[in-house]
């Protein structure tokens, strides 16, 4: 019988109840027993749910009270040597404070899995790192899961990735160096899991998929060296699992490691099959990740058979059917569309496929295989005629879009004047200090902003009502600002739920569901809009909302914009048109926009990528190809701007430095990057690149509770001046501050202005800045009868 499994599954739960538990014990509002009990329950739901979709086991250590890789990094014993923690006692408190951060200690480096949305904690390692002692919660899960009946498959870190995503800030250190303690580590957690009754243990290692260096190519042996040869005496069977891409390595290589079946990922790389079919060791199980773990539209059930059946009869009981990732990274139910307040467009809804369905869809697969076709003869068909009503659906192609993102010219993606031409006009016309401070986007969102919004969408309180609430909110956050003392203000994004969803409202083309969130960290999740058809921009989105901000305030306020390969990379995108061509449509409706927000008198227009670095393909050498058409996708928007708009852009939590050519391709007169949890080390590839345009390296990190003081501001800040020419030096924190509350806010913010005025005078002292001119006027008082004008006549 062929085998059906998943590699994981959402841990959030259908209503984000882990979420919202989560929270309430950060605020003190429950207790540790109160939010272990509501993961306990989530984790029996989700066992319940795979077993009654037929599968053969159920994952065991996919559920993460914060983040997988924490949670490995405690299982094997490698916390941060600076908190000082034991592994083996650590509480559940120690635990969010690697997480989020202490009094003492800034929280562990935080950067995307992969090429997805979802943000790993970075294991910190260091010569001292012993690999012993480690915690006992995959263990404890391994009992939880039994007593209730189920068949275990634990599900952990592969060595070779754990140690890749890994880091050190010890000059001179090589994490290879304890490759052997590691392999030893990891052969102790199976031995464990042995004794426990575990028939097989899924070892994730996506780190397969990428073009390694020679040293840690030649380091996998090693790496599973202290692994016993042979399952059942010292281990359970190991399924060495790869997704995302195809892997790298030639199966003769991979068949030479303790292990008994191999995970290839179907639906990213299919071609990976034909090398494969004839190599696989002759004991070993092929699991075929024929599902999208990744996206949200139906599979094509017939098109899957047909890879499918091959191999079956090949393989027989060897063969074990899954998707193509862990189901973390969709929804958790499409079911949860239906309830009131639904707003998933209804045509739309039979196409699409969130984690419960796609283990129907596996089940569907298993079945056919194993039964034959009439088995499911009703489901294959629905499926087919699903499918079939969509090809055909007369409203997913605009033949107007697709001419003008054919018509685009090369002259269209770029800027009319070079850098230093448009930084001229660009001072002349703002006049701002040297080290100008600035924030990211977004405030605080407060209870009665969320509950205003909710309301509204309810249809409980009328469109005007909540377009006043939104100015009203907008008004406290331009007074904070200026009270604060900043420099070039936002107008705080009251208005806006997610930095995706809220420009996907507004444009063609796209979709949204009511309960559609998945995880981006810790207990914060996001809701993708699902793009179905052509986009397209029928009219302005944000230029009201700018136009009155400006209006209240004589400093210049962002226009905020979110890119086209944020927009692209965050949302659930169409599989029937290249991710390039749909990302010219979303530039075109960007491009627009920022045309829309100058003619309104907007000088400084942001345009957020922090999604640029996620894109990249894992293999480096097709790297290329996509960064031409990101870099591409971006000119077409800032194109339009006139030399003295100001265009920002903002990136954060990725690893920048081997795309820095790209970066600077972008030619944004500013950019902006988080960089505080590596205490600037983001920006030592910045400065050996003499990246030409200004940067604003971000001075605090927004997503720890922790207000650093002005002086570890003013610290980073001498740093950054060391590296990156104080003339063109931005000061702001690492990201957005939706998510913070406005105590902490404000606390943070006046360290910053404090630390930034500091750094100014010890530069002027020095002579490496001029000082400010005092009687400087803001060009956004230029501006400002017509703003006024323009939101007195909307009043």
């Amino acid at each position: 019988m062929t085998t059906s499994h998943i590699l994981g599954y959402p841990r959030i739960g259908p209503q984000r109840e882990l979420k919202f538990a989560l929270e309430a014990f950060w605020q003190g509002r429950q207790s540790a027993a109160d939010l272990q009990s509501t993961a306990a329950q989530l984790r029996a739901a989700n066992w319940r749910t795979q077993r009654n979709a037929g599968l053969r086991f159920v994952t065991v250590g996919d559920f993460a009270l914060y983040d997988h890789m924490l949670d490995t990094a405690a299982l094997l014993g490698a916390l941060p040597s600076r908190f000082g923690f034991d592994a083996a006692t650590l509480s559940l408190e120690q635990t969010f404070e690697l997480a989020r951060g202490n009094a003492a200690q800034p929280a562990m480096e935080m950067t995307k899995w992969f090429d997805t949305n979802y943000h790993y904690l970075v294991p910190e390692l260091d010569a001292q790192t012993s690999f012993e002692q480690g915690a006992q919660g995959l263990f404890d899960r391994v009992r939880e899961a039994r007593e209730a009946g189920h068949r275990p498959k634990p599900v952990l870190v592969g060595p070779l990735t754990f140690l890749w995503l890994s880091k050190s800030h010890r000059q001179g250190f090589d994490r290879l160096d304890l490759v052997p303690a590691l392999s030893r580590a990891y052969a102790r957690v199976l031995a464990r899991l042995a004794e426990l009754g575990v028939e097989w243990v899924q070892l994730d290692e996506p780190a397969l998929t990428l073009e390694l260096d020679t040293p840690w190519r030649d380091a996998l042996p090693a790496l599973y060296a202290a692994l016993p040869a042979q399952a059942g005496v010292g281990r359970p069977r190991l399924l060495l699992t790869t997704y995302f891409e195809a892997a790298t390595p030639a199966p003769a290589t991979l068949a030479t490691l303790p292990v008994d079946g191999v995970h290839l990922d179907l639906v990213r790389a299919p071609q990976q099959i034909a090398r494969w079919r004839d190599a696989l060791p002759p004991t070993w199980v092929l699991s075929a990740g024929i599902i999208d773990g990744r996206n949200v539209w139906r599979t094509d059930l017939a098109a899957a058979l047909q890879t499918l059946r091959p191999l079956h009869d090949a393989l027989g009981d060897r063969l074990w059917v899954a998707p193509s990732c862990s189901l973390l990274h969709v929804p958790v139910r499409l079911s949860a569309e239906d309830a009131p307040g639904a707003r998933l467009n209804p045509e739309v809804r039979p196409w699409l496929a969130f984690a419960e369905e796609k283990l129907a869809e596996l089940r569907t697969l298993a079945t056919a295989l194993n039964e034959g076709d009439a088995a499911v003869a009703d489901a294959l068909q629905e499926n087919i005629s699903a499918l079939q009503a969509r090809r055909l659906c007369p409203r997913v192609v605009l033949p107007q879009v697709r001419r003008r993102v054919e018509g685009l010219t090369e002259a269209d993606a770029r800027r009319a004047s070079s850098y230093a031409g448009r930084r001229a006009a660009q001072q002349a016309r703002l006049q701002l200090p040297p080290l100008p401070t600035t924030t990211i986007g977004s405030f605080p969102q407060t209870a009665d902003i969320r509950a205003a919004r909710a309301a509204w969408r309810r249809g409980e309180l009328r469109h005007t009502d909540y377009l006043q609430r939104m100015r009203e909110a907008i008004a406290v956050v331009i007074r904070k600002q200026e009270a604060v003392g900043l420099d070039v203000l936002v107008h705080g994004e009251a208005e806006r739920n997610d930095m995706v969803e809220f420009f996907g409202e507004q444009l063609w083309g796209y979709t949204f569901s009511a309960n559609g969130w998945v995880q981006s960290y810790g207990s914060r999740c996001v809701k993708p809009p699902i793009i179905w058809g052509d986009v397209w921009r029928p009219e302005p989105m944000t230029v009201d909302t700018a136009r009155y901000a400006q209006s209240l305030t004589a400093l210049p306020v962002k226009g905020m914009l979110t890119g086209p390969i944020t927009l692209l990379q965050w949302s659930f995108v169409r599989d029937d048109l290249p991710r390039s061509q749909v990302a010219l449509q979303l530039a075109l409706a960007v491009r627009d926009e920022v045309d829309a927000l100058q003619r309104a008198g907007i000088a400084i227009i942001q345009i957020d990528e922090p999604a640029l670095r996620e894109g990249l393909p894992l293999k480096r050498s097709d790297w290329p190809g996509y960064l031409d058409w990101a870099v591409r996708a971006f000119g077409v928007c800032a194109g339009i701007a006139q030399d003295d708009t100001q265009i920002h852009t903002h990136m954060c939590y990725s690893e920048f430095n081997d795309i820095l050519p790209a970066i600077a391709a972008l030619d944004a007169d500013v950019i902006t990057v988080e960089t505080s949890r590596s205490k600037m080390a983001l920006l030592d590839g910045f400065g050996a690149f003499a990246y030409p345009n200004d940067i604003g390296p971000g001075v605090y990190d927004i997503h720890s509770p922790r207000v650093p003081s002005a002086a570890d501001m003013a610290r980073l800040l001498r740093r950054a001046a060391q590296l990156i020419p104080p003339e063109r030096l931005w000061v702001n924190p690492d990201c957005g501050l939706k998510t913070r509350g406005w105590p902490e806010t404000e606390a943070a913010l006046r360290h910053m202005v404090q630390a930034a005025r500091e750094l100014r005078r010890e530069l002027q002292a020095q002579g490496r800045i001029g000082a400010p001119n005092p009687v400087a006027q803001p060009a956004a008082t230029q501006a400002e009868g017509r703003c006024n004008g323009c939101a007195h006549s909307a009043a």
